[in-house]
């Protein structure tokens, strides 16, 4: 599996874990086994730390919680595509439908979207393999 980066991508995802860790009575994030179960459909909402970038200079840096909504599963994680929209900005090749590998130590909450939204947002091959 391959992750983003911040210096190739301008964008890369926070462990949710590490966060809870660091703040257990106000980070909740769903159990280790419910995260490692996800299914085709799942969303799963992550941490995307994206680094704005603009004339060549960065402007702004932040942490953005965004869902995935989960296609496969992807050795030990997982492959789904965008659901939120992270705004635009120079060179940020973040946007809606696009896909993103993540691990279970990614996800801080998960929810399961009614099917008729995932195919009629993603099309009716979206559940096959």
């Amino acid at each position: 599996m391959t992750f983003p980066s911040i210096e190739r991508d301008g964008w890369t995802l926070v462990s949710g874990e590490e966060r809870h860790t660091l703040h257990p009575e106000t980070f909740p994030i769903p159990g280790r086994s419910q995260r490692e179960s996800l299914s085709p459909g799942d969303a799963a909402q992550l941490l995307f730390d994206i680094e704005t970038r603009e004339g060549g200079g960065v402007v702004d840096r932040g942490v953005d919680r965004m869902w995935v909504i989960v296609k496969r599963r992807q050795g030990e994680g997982y492959c789904g595509v965008l659901d939120s929209d992270p705004g635009e900005a120079d060179g940020l090749p973040l946007r809606p439908g696009v896909e993103v590998t993540f691990l279970p130590e990614h996800v801080i909450s998960i929810e399961r979207p009614p099917e008729a939204y995932v195919l009629e947002k993603y099309g009716a091959d979206f559940f096959e393999k």
